[in-house]
């Protein structure tokens, strides 16, 4: 065996069934999601930025090739509103390559606060409307499946409503129930849905799960003929698995892919957005990313937020 300069990949040279997914055959369409001004600033301890420095940030994730991004849920209050207009108001005027979306409750009221904001703004956003469906959110909460249907129909004509895209966002996913999950994608499909958010909200998903979770959504919309639907995975850091999970998912076919600026969020956080683009960008799924941009992405975010960069992050510590 001639010696050479190249390192050996063990990934590369494993007997795949037919299908299976790897993390080296990720469809090179794979989009990354910025929720940092949205999921990221429900973290404990971070700051909520002034309007001037979310601009900026907005900047430097386009820098990095962020696809789409959330400028917040303005229904949330005054200033989640009027940052939400001046946000996406930075995206249209400034032509930069974000597809901008909102938070909402399955609610008229949050939706129809979506709409103004764009109406305001004079720019498209897409409707992220968000609905918790385990089996232990219906206990708290007292909600049957009637409901849940109800709501995501309710949804979907609000959009519809608005001449706005809707993507049902099922908080929990990764816990709810298949039966549960037919009926509300069901709903959705039948109210106009352009996508469905599989959620590992608790980080409770290993990629086997996810594997089994995704696999079972594709089927229910084929079996709909709802093959226009696209698919997001947004997960979570709870069990530490939320960067692998996420990745294993883009390599099932998941065009979407949610992460937070240092994997900020609730509780321990999110899928870390800059480990994202740099190791999808590693396998072939995107177009690589300087590490000095990202860095510069990063340092922005961490002083943004008031967050530390810890000295062990992968790529800057």
């Amino acid at each position: 065996m001639k010696m050479g300069a190249s390192s050996y990949d063990w990934s590369l040279h494993v007997p795949a069934a037919e299908g299976a997914p790897s993390l080296h055959r990720c469809p090179p369409t794979v989009k990354v999601v910025d929720e940092t001004l949205r999921d990221g600033l429900q973290a404990a301890s971070c700051k909520n930025p002034a309007l001037g420095v979310k601009l900026a940030m907005l900047h430097a994730m386009a820098g990095v090739g962020v696809n789409v991004v959330s400028i917040g849920m303005p229904a949330a209050g005054a200033r989640h509103a009027e940052d939400t207009v001046a946000l996406a108001r930075e995206i249209a005027g400034a032509r930069l390559p974000l597809v901008p979306t909102a938070a909402a409750r399955t609610m008229d009221a949050d939706i129809d606060a979506v709409a103004r904001v764009a109406e305001r703004a004079g720019i498209g956003i897409e409707v992220y409307a968000f609905l918790g469906t385990s089996a232990i959110r219906q206990l708290v909460e007292g909600w049957d499946l009637a409901f849940l249907v109800k709501a995501v129909a309710t949804a979907g004509t609000a959009t519809a409503r608005a001449g706005l895209p809707f993507c049902l966002v099922t908080e929990d996913t990764t816990r709810s129930a298949p039966e549960v999950l037919h009926a509300v994608f069901g709903a959705a499909i039948d109210a106009g849905a352009s996508r469905l958010c599989l959620c590992d909200t608790t980080g409770f998903a290993s990629p086997l799960g996810a594997s089994e979770l995704v696999a079972f959504t594709q089927r229910e919309l084929a079996a709909a003929g709802a093959d226009h639907v696209g698919l997001d995975w947004h997960g979570h850091n709870d069990r530490g698995r939320a960067l692998p999970v996420a990745l294993y998912a883009a390599s099932l076919g998941v065009e979407r892919i949610h992460g937070t600026a240092l994997g900020i969020g609730e509780r321990v956080g999110n899928a870390s957005l800059e480990m994202l683009v740099h190791n999808l960008g590693l396998l072939g799924a995107r177009e690589p990313v300087p590490t000095e941009r990202l860095a510069d992405y990063m340092r922005l975010c961490a002083g943004a937020l008031a967050w530390e960069l810890p000295d062990d992050h992968p790529l800057l510590g």
